[in-house]
């Protein structure tokens, strides 16, 4: 199989027909096999009804069905672990990208050698509610992951089938895909220019809570790649330095004390400093997420996943 198309979908039974024609024009005059994958989201328009006449006119289609909506993640992910084609092409149902970039996204996997391609879009048919919210998102993206790309939350991407595979896409992670790409070893991320066309059918599915579920989970990201496997190293870390602070504080006011009585002058009650209280409850905090690690430590040991890792590739070992 060369190409795998992934297309999540939530009640677009209307453009269905079109996409899917579209992307069959297109890559038979490639002269390639592909596969259209259809994820149905749950949806309650009639969309799984027209995907399974759709499939039964083109064996290349293929459907899966969620059992309700659970998010653009999960059917991606469900879409990837089907996916069987040497490049994996997503792209959403709502015919705002357009099949004609397929032949550039599949040249730029196959001969320019990169693992990820994302769809760049320099202006966004979508409404004010939902463009100001993405350029603040993405701007704020590219700081985190040192990716320079324009739309992170373009659907249009290609990936190496090895990319697809390695990677687990759940939440809202599908924004982050390659951040995620890039933190499994998979550095050759590159960018393509597309056309990003007016909506015909329907309306955006676009809400507020999936803009703030978005930044949740950029910090989940970032929290996960860098100490999931040794969560001790964060909690211990902030453990020790409010432990530490603690300790100054009451060290500082009990020498004072012992200062002021060796001196004969009048000192405060220990009782009656904030500082004290202050000092203490660092100590308290410091000792809790010092224990916390201790407790993390020994979740991520028993996972099944502590001794998973990708290898690239091998000589002389079998597979």
């Amino acid at each position: 199989m060369d190409i795998s198309v992934v297309i999540p979908l939530f009640e677009e039974r209307e453009s269905l027909a079109e996409l899917t024609s579209g992307i069959h024009k297109v890559i038979s005059a490639m002269g390639l096999r592909y596969e259209a994958i259809l994820v149905d989201d749950g949806s309650g328009d009639g969309s799984w009804e027209e995907i399974q006449r759709l499939a039964a006119g083109n064996p290349s289609i293929k459907g899966i069905r969620m059992g309700r909506n659970y998010g653009k993640s999960p059917a991606l992910n469900e879409g990837f672990a089907m996916a069987q084609g040497r490049v994996v092409i997503t792209m959403d149902a709502d015919l705002q990208d357009d099949p004609e970039e397929i032949p550039e996204l599949y040249r730029m996997i196959t001969k320019d050698g990169l693992d990820l391609v994302s769809g760049g879009t320099k202006k966004r048919h979508d409404p004010l509610s939902k463009t100001i919210p993405t350029k603040l998102f993405n701007w704020t993206v590219r700081r985190a992951s040192g990716i320079h790309l324009h739309d992170f939350n373009c659907g249009l991407k290609a990936y190496r089938k090895e990319v697809v595979k390695s990677i687990e896409v759940f939440g809202e992670m599908h924004r982050y895909i390659p951040f995620i790409a890039k933190k499994e070893g998979f550095p050759k991320i590159g960018e393509k220019i597309v056309v990003h066309h007016e909506r015909k059918y329907g309306h955006s599915k676009f809400g507020l809570n999936r803009f703030i579920n978005g930044f949740l989970d950029l910090l989940t990201i970032t929290f996960v790649f860098r100490f999931g496997k040794k969560p001790m190293h964060f909690f211990g870390s902030l453990g020790l330095l409010m432990f530490f602070l603690g300790f100054l504080s009451t060290t500082w006011i009990l020498g004072s004390k012992l200062y002021h009585l060796a001196t004969h002058q009048p000192a405060p009650l220990v009782a009656d400093q904030p500082l004290f209280y202050i000092a203490l409850t660092a100590m308290i905090i410091g000792a809790q997420l010092f224990l916390a690690g201790f407790v993390a430590e020994l979740v991520s040991r028993s996972s099944p996943e502590r001794n998973h890792y990708r290898v690239a590739d091998r000589i002389g070992i079998g597979a």
